[in-house]
């Protein structure tokens, strides 16, 4: 999300030694950036095999699958190695993993090109500018590589003994064949862009809103003083990290709705005619009506009325 890219750049990266001449300057900064980039990526693969049960459990019940749909998320935990091995809990997090790279590559690069623009050409800076940043290089990076986030929810939902698809290139095929080419890899990327500007609005309301109430009624017990400036105060690296898991949660709670959305849209061509139906009057909203789909998202089950209405 735009958001986790913004909350990392909230803080600029800590000052480069300077070297003897601008080459060895430069060179210690893309040693910087490259350490940071392999580092984060994999953390980033660490994290997303870690949770990626939970990941196919989650897109199993949001498109309700249906040897899965009328299980609760710990049934469907131990239903799913019963039924497809325990190496079904990881199905679509290889393409979760080959996604992580590019991603972290293409929002490193924006990060530094929208920061600079928006510093040079609307005069912002300071924490204003990273988040702005940090939200547009998100929203380049999901879009960059939306198409394996697709491949990966589509051999996720996937179930033993039904499936459509053989492997990622497989899919990719498939659906460039099938479902109307480059287009077809995009489904579902309208709630995506959407649902990043709550879930990066509550996200940082809440964060600093636990940070600056923590560190003014118990500084001694939360904070530290700042590496780079022993006078100001910072969240110790564990309260940290609590603040920061207590935001996403929340953010991520009221964003959900176009998480589901999303998910529904990605797997519409997939799902039974009786489910594909609410995927298929959003689709025809955006196409046709991109000024209303925000009507659409939340009141889906008036999604013919809508349609005939503004058609009309």
């Amino acid at each position: 999300m735009a958001a986790a890219a913004a909350l990392a750049a909230a803080d600029s990266p800590p000052a480069m030694p300077q070297a003897a001449g601008a080459g060895g300057s430069t060179a210690r900064r893309d040693f910087y950036w490259l350490r940071s980039f392999l580092a984060g990526g994999i953390a980033g693969c660490c994290a997303k095999t870690t949770v990626a049960p939970l990941d196919r459990v989650k897109v199993l019940l949001q498109a309700h699958n249906h040897h899965y749909k009328h299980l609760g998320v710990f049934s469907a935990l131990r239903a799913v190695p019963q039924k497809e091995g325990y190496l079904g809990l990881y199905k679509g997090n290889g393409a979760m993993m080959i996604r992580i790279f590019p991603y972290g590559a293409i929002q490193f690069m924006a990060f530094e090109q929208y920061k600079t623009l928006i510093t040079t050409k609307l005069g912002i800076s300071g924490h204003v500018h990273r988040l702005m940043a940090g939200s547009m290089a998100g929203m380049t990076a999901v879009i960059c590589t939306y198409p394996l986030d697709m491949v990966r929810v589509r051999l996720a939902f996937q179930v033993k003994g039904e499936h459509t698809y053989t492997g990622i290139i497989h899919a990719f095929k498939t659906i460039y064949a099938k479902e109307g080419g480059f287009l077809g890899f995009y489904r579902g990327l309208m709630p995506t862009i959407l649902g990043m500007a709550p879930y990066a609005g509550v996200s940082f309301f809440t964060f600093g809103t636990l940070k600056s109430v923590g560190l003014s009624h118990a500084p001694t017990l939360l904070g530290r003083p700042s590496s780079d400036n022993p006078n100001v105060l910072v969240l110790k690296t564990h309260i940290n990290l609590l603040c920061g898991g207590v935001a996403g949660a929340i953010a991520q709670t009221i964003s959900y709705p176009f998480d589901v959305t999303r998910r529904r849209m990605q797997l519409g061509t997939v799902l039974p005619e009786f489910e594909k139906c609410l995927c298929h009057h959003l689709i025809i909203v955006f196409q046709y009506h991109a000024g209303y789909y925000e009507v659409c998202l939340w009141t889906p089950w008036n999604s013919k009325r809508i349609i005939s209405r503004f058609i009309s």
